[in-house]
């Protein structure tokens, strides 16, 4: 069976990261092997929750596993909390990443045009290099342009036009230029603003390629749609998709949950039902 080291915080609640890609990349036949960065009782989002940091002992992952001569066909790493966790990431790679390998890193940085609260440069630094690194990203609109040191307002101020789409990919593929190897972007969360309909869509971007999806838009956001959507990309790509496929069914798989979600007034913090659509990924 294949494998993915999945580098990311466990929250009891808020369904997102660990807790929303584990059961992802299981129902897409891979075995997903979690290695915690934080052990949460709530994802951040919501007013109060126990944090428990988990930098000091990621390494003690890396070691024992490598020390089981473990091989890996993935690694997906998603949100890291300082410039010290994404070392661990960094020291994780250099043991486990190979040219086999399939590296996904979800940047999570903020959203909106609206950075994280625990945002800074070097935290960003730290972020540029992992993605250089990475096989596969999948930033929102607002990571790509901290990514390509583009400005997020100079590009949104676009969104009603015709070619909104083509400057994002442009951007896309400036900072695709910059990146180690072959690389794949996926940019999530575009807002289309037009005059009868908004519209969400994603964007894939390989380096000979651009595949274009969108949705009507709820106008409602949910805790852990993009860990959801990286889960599917990372565990569909391993298993043999391509990146205009692998968006199709993240895309087919989480439209219906955000819609009962959003028709059902379900408080953003706490997600959408994905676990009743899982069967969608078969």
């Amino acid at each position: 069976m294949k494998k993915i080291a999945l580098i990311n915080d466990l929250s009891g609640f808020g369904k997102c990261s660990l807790t929303a890609a584990i059961p992802v990349i299981s129902v897409l036949g891979i075995q997903a092997c979690p290695l915690p960065t934080a052990i949460l009782s709530a994802q951040t989002g919501f007013q109060s929750y126990f944090y428990d940091d988990y930098t000091d002992k990621m390494n003690r992952f890396t070691d024992e596993w490598e020390k089981m001569h473990i091989q890996f066909d993935g690694i997906y790493s998603g949100y890291l909390g300082s410039a010290a966790q994404m070392h661990n990431v960094l020291y994780f790679l250099e043991k486990f990443h190979t040219a086999d390998t399939l590296y996904l890193a979800d940047p999570v940085m903020g959203d909106n045009g609206e950075r994280i609260c625990i945002f800074t440069q070097e935290l960003l630094n730290g972020m540029k290099e992992l993605t250089r690194r990475a096989s596969v990203i999948t930033p929102n609109l607002t990571e790509l342009c901290l990514l390509a040191d583009a400005d997020y307002e100079k590009l949104t101020d676009h969104c009603d036009a015709a070619d909104y789409v083509q400057y994002i990919e442009d951007t896309a593929r400036s900072l695709m230029k910059k990146a180690y190897g072959s690389q794949t972007v996926i940019v999530t969360g575009i807002i289309r603003r037009l005059p009868k309909q908004n519209y969400m869509g994603n964007l894939a971007v390989t380096p000979d390629s651009a595949y274009y999806l969108e949705m009507p838009y709820t106008g409602k956001n949910f805790s852990g749609t993009g860990d959801l959507t990286a889960s599917v990309i990372a565990g569909s790509m391993i298993g043999g998709l391509g990146a205009e496929e692998s968006l199709k069914k993240a895309v087919r798989f989480l439209r219906p949950a955000i819609e009962e979600a959003s028709q059902n007034n379900i408080p953003g913090v706490h997600g959408i039902p994905f676990e009743k659509y899982l069967s969608l990924l078969l």
